[in-house]
């Protein structure tokens, strides 16, 4: 069984690393220290198909998972890898409220998905999210190893234009509304951030 100390570690990270040891291993324990982490980890046992075994200290949370013997497993990853996300991020924030939380909030979420096994095929960027794509944005080489893990990136030219950012595109492609529109239409998993 592969042990893994998560105790202190921000979200997402307990996650990613014992995703990433369940891909190479039947058994993981993980060991969290907060109930956040906790319920994280129990959703990624649900959507995996894994078995989850909770054992609770004073200061620490014991977690094995198990992944189960029958196709479960294998469907749901053929199921990711054939039914590719389109993200279309509109901001440079993530959610509503406080500024700076939402930037670390898009910061995670971008390297989050630098981290899954399959990578969304497309990544739109309107509004003040391009300036996401920008080479002055803290998420650019995050950005650009998506585009090497094959997603494509592309980024509205009026947005672009009307923060004056055309010339300081640091990752992606220019689109125009048309092509972003067909995008979105043709997507089978379509999600607006």
């Amino acid at each position: 069984m592969k042990n893994i100390d998560a105790r202190g570690l921000a979200c997402p990270q307990p996650v990613i690393l014992t995703k990433k040891a369940l891909d190479d291993n039947e058994n993981v324990k993980t060991i969290v220290d907060n109930e956040t982490a906790k319920l994280n980890l129990m959703k990624l046992a649900k959507s995996l198909g894994c078995e989850v075994s909770v054992k609770e200290d004073f200061n620490q949370i014991e977690m094995s998972f198990y992944k189960k013997a029958d196709e479960k497993l294998e469907d749901v990853e053929k199921r990711q890898k054939t039914n590719r996300m389109v993200y279309v991020i509109g901001s440079n924030l993530l959610g509503k409220g406080s500024e700076e939380l939402g930037k670390i909030l898009m910061k995670g979420f971008i390297y989050t998905l630098t981290q899954m096994e399959y990578p969304p095929s497309k990544i739109v960027f309107l509004n003040t999210g391009v300036y996401l794509t920008s080479v002055e944005s803290e998420s650019i080489e995050d950005l650009k190893q998506l585009t090497a893990k094959g997603s494509e990136i592309v980024s509205c030219g009026t947005c672009l234009n009307f923060y004056d950012l055309t010339d300081k595109l640091g990752v992606g492609e220019v689109s125009n509304m048309y092509e972003i529109v067909e995008i979105i239409v043709a997507g089978q998993n379509t999600v607006m951030i």
